[in-house]
């Protein structure tokens, strides 16, 4: 599923030295010639320790993890949203992501200048916020001139409409993102069909020095980014882009050593990609054969048919059955017959809701 978070940032935080670990670290990348206004994507694996499990359990051919897709957007700056250093530009790169992961600088470093002369989170955070929600406005703005004709002639879903959208007005002149109003199931449904970029889920990452990165709680600044995320139910995750670039040049052993030196247990890149992976409602299902042990991305909620359809067309179009065994059932049974004899293969069909860690077989007929 070809799913994009977004990485921006103000100049000097990080965020480039964090993206360039990222494209290191991928199974694939693809790197668009990089200018002023055109992005970079780089592909990278999702760690998942069960797909090695599978593998040592089912001696397959080859293993393929899944992936996830990350964009850098370069160059937010203030006035953005008024097309200040092609911001126009900039904002549609931000427009066509899923998720935004938002790099906040919380270290000191004088041989490292801040674009404003000061480190100060919030207000790095709030510069790009407000840059969104300027967007976002102009958006609504729009759309009230043409819905509020046909309220004011007591069309129903024109007021119904109307009213949702006074409710983001009101909200984007007090510099509230769209995420951190309550709608009603019904107004949300409407809300996203406004294609908003404060609609979108954000991840703020707390870019900290070296010798912080194993105990971030005394960084005041970072204890200032989680304060304003908790208000609008947004997650942090601490990495130091720094160390990340050095991490991605290591690899088994030496890598565990160097993490176990740093007194941290997984690298921020992973982190990274598990949470904004969670962040957009993913999951992941696997194949597992003699070819291969395969994890495939999903999204909640999604039937059977669907899932099978993100393999291949023609499983969806001739979808029969699911036979369907929990990761922790096939590997506390120790294999797929063993497992069938204790009754924990199941034959699911068309309306089964496909669950994390699901084996699936698909049986179809085209």
């Amino acid at each position: 599923m070809a799913l994009t978070a977004g990485i921006v940032g103000l100049p000097n935080v990080g965020k480039s030295t964090l993206f360039n670990a990222i494209t290191q670290a991928g199974a694939e990348s693809a790197n668009y010639p990089f200018c002023t206004i055109d992005p970079n994507v780089g592909i990278v694996e999702v760690p998942d320790h069960r797909l090695q499990k599978l593998t040592d359990l089912v001696k397959p051919k080859k293993t393929v993890p899944t992936a996830f897709e990350f964009t850098d957007i370069a160059g937010i700056v203030k006035g953005a949203s008024k097309g200040e250093g092609l911001g126009n530009k900039f904002l549609s790169h931000i427009r066509e992501v899923d998720a935004i992961c938002h790099v906040v600088r919380c270290f000191a470093d004088d041989n490292i200048t801040h674009v404003s002369g000061k480190v100060d989170p919030i207000s790095d955070i709030e510069t790009i916020n407000l840059e969104l929600i300027l967007a976002d406005l102009e958006t609504v703005d729009k759309r009230i001139d043409r819905v509020g004709k046909l309220a004011k002639q007591k069309d129903k879903n024109a007021v119904f409409e109307h009213e949702a959208l006074v409710k983001l007005k009101e909200a984007f002149e007090q510099e509230k993102p769209a995420r951190s109003i309550e709608f009603t199931e019904e107004q949300l449904k409407l809300v996203k069909q406004l294609h908003l970029l404060t609609i979108k889920p954000i991840l703020y990452v707390a870019n900290v020095g070296e010798d912080e990165v194993a105990d971030s709680n005394d960084n005041e600044y970072v204890q200032k980014v989680r304060e304003y995320a908790a208000v609008e139910n947004a997650e942090v995750i601490v990495i130091c882009a720094k160390i990340e670039s050095e991490i991605v040049e290591l690899e088994g052993e030496e890598k565990a050593m160097f993490l176990e030196e740093l007194g941290i247990e997984e690298s921020g890149l992973d982190q990274l990609i598990r949470t904004s992976y969670h962040l957009l409602g993913l999951a992941t299902y696997f194949t597992a054969g003699e070819q291969e042990v395969r994890a495939w991305t999903f999204r909640k909620g999604m039937k059977a048919p669907q899932c099978a359809g993100i393999i291949h067309t023609d499983f969806e179009r001739g979808f029969i059955r699911a036979e369907t065994v929990s990761y922790d059932d096939l590997l506390s049974n120790g294999s797929m017959t063993a497992a069938r004899e204790a009754g924990r293969v199941r034959l699911e069909g068309k309306e089964y809701i496909v669950q994390d860690g699901d084996v699936i077989h698909f049986r179809f007929n085209v």
